[in-house]
C-alpha cells in the first residue's frame, strides 16, 4: 500500500511524529475552526472538543494507521477504518471535506515539527494521509449507497410519537418518519445521529443507539441527560415534535450465526443490547445467551424491566446485573466480575459502556479463553480505545 521509499521515511520519522501528534492535532483543530467556524457549530461535538477527546481520537487513529502501514505493509486496518467510516457517514461527511482537513493538518505538522519536515518527509506523510482518506471516502460512499442517500445528505425528519421517562436521567423517544414512509431498515446494535438547533444558533449532532427491534415500524432511542444535545432533547422534545435523524450506522452488529453470545453493558450502554435481544427473540435464536449489565443502582438502570423480560423470551438465556448501590437479592454488588460467570466455548462477546468498563471485561474474557477476534465493542463519542492504548 505505502510505497517502499515512503515506508522507510515514515518508519524513521514515526517516533518524532508520534511524540508530537497530540500537539499537531490541537493546532490542526485551532486552524480548522478559525478558517471554518461553522464546522465547530454544525459538525463537530463541542463538548468533546472542549474536553480534548476529539484531539486524542484523531491523534490515536493517525498514529495507529501509520504504524500499521509500516508494520503490516500488505494489509490495512479495516476494523479501525470501518468504525471511523460509520461515524463519519452518520454525520454526513463528504469527500469534499478531506482536502480541507489535509490543508490544515499539514500546516499544523509543518508548524509543530519545523525544519524536520523536509520535502521527502512531507511527501511520505502526504501519502499516508491520502491512503487513509481515500480508504475512508470509499467506505463512506459505499455506506451512503447502501442506504440510498446522496453522499452527505443523511438527514430526514422524524415525528416523535411518544416519550417515556425511564429513570430521572434517561428518556426514551419513539419516532416514525414524518413523511409517512416506512422506517428505513437497520441492524440491531446500530445508532443514528440526531441534529438539534441550539439557542446560540449552533446545529449540534450526537449519536444514539437504537433500542428498538429492527422489525418494529417505530424507532426508539433512549437518551441519558449528559451534554447539551441530550439536555435539549429532555427539555424541549415532546410527542408530536419533529427531529432530524440520520440513517442508521455502526459496525457493532450481531453476526448472523448460531454461536453462543455474551452481551455485556454498563449504564446507558444497555441500549444497543436491548435491540439485539429483541432481534434474537424475533429470530428464534436457540444458542446460549449470557446477558450482563452494571449500573449505579437499580433505579438508574434504564429499561431494566425490558432487559430482563427480553432475556426471558429467549430459549436459553440468563441475565445477571451488578449495582454499586442498593443491589437487590440475586443481583451482584459492586462492579461487574466475570469470575463466576460461565462462558460457553465459541462465545462471541459484545460490549458497550464506558471505556474502563470495556477494557476490564475484555481482559477478563481474554483470560477465560475468548479469542480477541470474538470480542466486539461500541464506544459512545470519540473512540479513545486506540488513542489510550
Amino acid at each position: 500500500m505505502l510505497s517502499e521509499k515512503s515506508t522507510a521515511t515514515v518508519r524513521a520519522t514515526l517516533p518524532a511524529v508520534g511524540a508530537a501528534i497530540g500537539d499537531i492535532a490541537e493546532l490542526f483543530y485551532a486552524k480548522l475552526f478559525a478558517a471554518h467556524p461553522e464546522l465547530l457549530g454544525d459538525l463537530f461535538n463541542r463538548g468533546n472538543q472542549n474536553a480534548g477527546l476529539q484531539k486524542q481520537a484523531l491523534a490515536g487513529s493517525i498514529a495507529a494507521f501509520a504504524t500499521h502501514l509500516v508494520e503490516h505493509p500488505d494489509t490495512r486496518p479495516d476494523v479501525m477504518l470501518t468504525r471511523i467510516a460509520h461515524k463519519h457517514a452518520s454525520l454526513g461527511v463528504s469527500r469534499e471535506q478531506y482536502p480541507v482537513v489535509h490543508r490544515h493538518l499539514f500546516a499544523a505538522i509543518g508548524e509543530i515539527l519545523g525544519e524536520a519536515v523536509t520535502p521527502e518527509v512531507a511527501r511520505a506523510w502526504d501519502e499516508v494521509y491520502w491512503l487513509m482518506a481515500n480508504a475512508l471516502i470509499a467506505l463512506e460512499e459505499r455506506l451512503y449507497a447502501e442506504r440510498q442517500v446522496i453522499a452527505g445528505d443523511v438527514w430526514r425528519e422524524w415525528t416523535v410519537t411518544d416519550r417515556v421517562e425511564e429513570t430521572p436521567d434517561c428518556t426514551t423517544f419513539r419516532m416514525v418518519p414524518a413523511d409517512g414512509a416506512p422506517a428505513p431498515a437497520f441492524t440491531a446494535g446500530q445508532y443514528v445521529s440526531v441534529q438539534v438547533d441550539l439557542p446560540d444558533g449552533a446545529r449540534q449532532i450526537r449519536q444514539y443507539s437504537l433500542s428498538s427491534s429492527p422489525g418494529s415500524p417505530v424507532r426508539a432511542i433512549t437518551v441519558k441527560r449528559d451534554g447539551e444535545v441530550s439536555t435539549h432533547l429532555h427539555a424541549h422534545v415532546r410527542a408530536g415534535d419533529t427531529v432530524r435523524v440520520s440513517a442508521a450506522y455502526g459496525d457493532l452488529v450481531l453476526a448472523d450465526c448460531d454461536a453462543p453470545l455474551l452481551l455485556a453493558s454498563a449504564g446507558i450502554g444497555c441500549t444497543p443490547m436491548l435491540s439485539m435481544l429483541e432481534d434474537l427473540a424475533d429470530r428464534g435464536h436457540a444458542a446460549p445467551v449470557t446477558v450482563l449489565h452494571a449500573d449505579r443502582s437499580p433505579a438508574d438502570h434504564a429499561l431494566r424491566a425490558d432487559h430482563r423480560a427480553l432475556t426471558h423470551k429467549l430459549a436459553d438465556a440468563s441475565a445477571r446485573f451488578w449495582y454499586e448501590e442498593a443491589a437487590e437479592p440475586g443481583d451482584g454488588s459492586g462492579l461487574m466480575d466475570l469470575t463466576a460467570v460461565p462462558v460457553a466455548p465459541g462465545t462471541r462477546a459484545y460490549l458497550c459502556g464506558p471505556l474502563p468498563f470495556m477494557r476490564t471485561v475484555r481482559e477478563q474474557l481474554l483470560a477465560m479463553g475468548v479469542p480477541a477476534a470474538d470480542v466486539h465493542y461500541e464506544v459512545f463519542g470519540p473512540d479513545l480505545w486506540l488513542a489510550s492504548a
